[in-house]
Parts: C-alpha cells; sequence; structure tokens
C-alpha cells in the first residue's frame, strides 16, 4: 500500500514525442529549413513520376506504331502511299517526310555522290531530332538521382545541429535528449533516398527502351534511304499478318531487289 502511494505521489516522467510532424514544427514552431526540404524533396519526387509515365507512355506509342509499320507500310507502292498511312505525328511519317523532301532537294547537287551524302544527312538529322525528343526529361531523373540524397542529407546536418543547439542551452546530455532530435533529423536522409532510387530506376528503365527505339528507327531509316536511292527497287522483307498462306506467299517471294549496275556508297 505504502510503495502505491509513493508511487502516485512520484512526479510523472515527462514525455518527448518525436516523429516527422515535431521535426518540422518542434515546439509549436516552425523548421523553415526542414519543411523547405520536404518541399524540394517532394516537388523532386512528383516530376519525377510525372516524367516516368508521360516518357513510358510515349515510347509505348512509338513501339506500337514500329509493330504495325513493318507489317503494313512496305506494302504500299511507293514511300509517298506508304507515309500516307502512318499517324500525322508519328516519328516513323517524320523520317519518311524528311526523306522524300530531301529527295525533291537533291535534284539540286552536283552529282550523285552529293545527293547521296545529302538524303542521308537528312535522314540522320531527322532521326537524331526524334531521339531528342524521347530523351527529354531524362536529365531531370538523373539530376534527381544523384542530388536528392544530398538534399536530405543537407536536411539532416541541419537537423543535427539544431538538435546540439538545443542541447546545449538545455545544459543536458542524457539519452533522452540525444536520441530523439538525431533520430528525427535522419528522417530527411531517408526522404532523399526514398526520393533518388525510383528517380535511379526509372531514369535507367527508359534509357534501355530509348536505346531499344533508336536502333529501330536507324533501321527503318537506313531501309528509307535504300529505298530512295534505288527508286523504290529495294525493300526490306516484309512481316505478313493475317493468314498462313499470306506468309508462305511474303516468305517464299523476295521483295528485295538490287539493280545490278548500282553501286551504293554509305
Amino acid at each position: 500500500m505504502l510503495i502505491n502511494l509513493l508511487a502516485a505521489a512520484a512526479p510523472a516522467a515527462p514525455q518527448n514525442k518525436f516523429g516527422f510532424t515535431e521535426a518540422l514544427f518542434p515546439n509549436g514552431g516552425t523548421n523553415w529549413i526542414g519543411l523547405i526540404t520536404v518541399v524540394i524533396l517532394g516537388i523532386m519526387s512528383f516530376g519525377s513520376f510525372f516524367i516516368l509515365f508521360t516518357k513510358w507512355a510515349e515510347q509505348a506509342k512509338i513501339m506500337r506504331q514500329f509493330s504495325d509499320l513493318r507489317s503494313n507500310f512496305w506494302r504500299a507502292g511507293t514511300l509517298r502511299e506508304g507515309s500516307a498511312k502512318l499517324d500525322k505525328n508519328s516519328a516513323w511519317r517524320q523520317i519518311v517526310d524528311d526523306g522524300l523532301t530531301a529527295e525533291d532537294q537533291h535534284g539540286r547537287m552536283a552529282n550523285s555522290l552529293d545527293s547521296h551524302e545529302w538524303l542521308h544527312g537528312s535522314l540522320a538529322r531527322s532521326e537524331a531530332s526524334v531521339n531528342a525528343r524521347l530523351a527529354s526529361g531524362l536529365p531531370f531523373l538523373a539530376t534527381v538521382g544523384a542530388t536528392s540524397p544530398f538534399v536530405g542529407l543537407f536536411g539532416t546536418v541541419v537537423g543535427i545541429y539544431r538538435a546540439l543547439i538545443n542541447i546545449g542551452i538545455a545544459g543536458s546530455a542524457s539519452i533522452d535528449k540525444v536520441a530523439g532530435p538525431v533520430g528525427e533529423s535522419l528522417i530527411m536522409t531517408a526522404l532523399g533516398l526514398l526520393v533518388a532510387v525510383p528517380a535511379v530506376l526509372a531514369y535507367n528503365y527508359l534509357q534501355a527502351r530509348n536505346k531499344r527505339i533508336a536502333e529501330n528507327l536507324s533501321g527503318f531509316s537506313t531501309d528509307v534511304l535504300a529505298n530512295i536511292n534505288s527508286k523504290g527497287a529495294v525493300k526490306p522483307a516484309m512481316i505478313a499478318v493475317g493468314s498462313a498462306k499470306g506468309a508462305a506467299a511474303a516468305t517464299a517471294k523476295p521483295v528485295v531487289t538490287t539493280p545490278t549496275n548500282t553501286t551504293m556508297k554509305q
């Protein structure tokens, strides 16, 4: 009975609250540096996911168009007819249209070598513009992946500094005075890593898909160049769709013909 009375009379131990909210708003105030750090990391995270989903959708559209292109485009009699079947804003149509424009202009060249170089350069510029458009936004992901851990670390360093100052003012270095504030400060480092990891993964994923698309663009550009230089005589093998009879016909009948007296140098 006496022990219970003494326990009830003893002063209650102070309850210190620690956590994410307390780190941003300590003792009813505002940790502006920590709050700004969280806002910056939030903007980085939102931008990373926005770029991931928008670029993935753009890449998926181009890949889907390429799948249709391989089976339908080269069935047209001319490049102009094939271009009319492609989507107006398609990257593949851009290459074809730029190649046809260069073909219309190459008659002003002095000789056939200049004509070939002009066509090749025009298609290369068109291909590079498509790749540049696909790569837009990826530098932001790389920047977020490289800098967000340091942004979080900055918030941690400032938080630890504030904690040490408060400990010095209080004149007490007990474990409850040190562990809580320091633990709160480490939340910023964890947030920085939480933002950085998805950004790095998204960058590598989108970059790998861009490389695959770039390979397809390069091959298609080469086919268009060969078709223009050969006046439509050279076409890549078509991928037949539909019935097995159509597939057998496409396999049995070659669609690539090369003039015997024509040599092309690329």
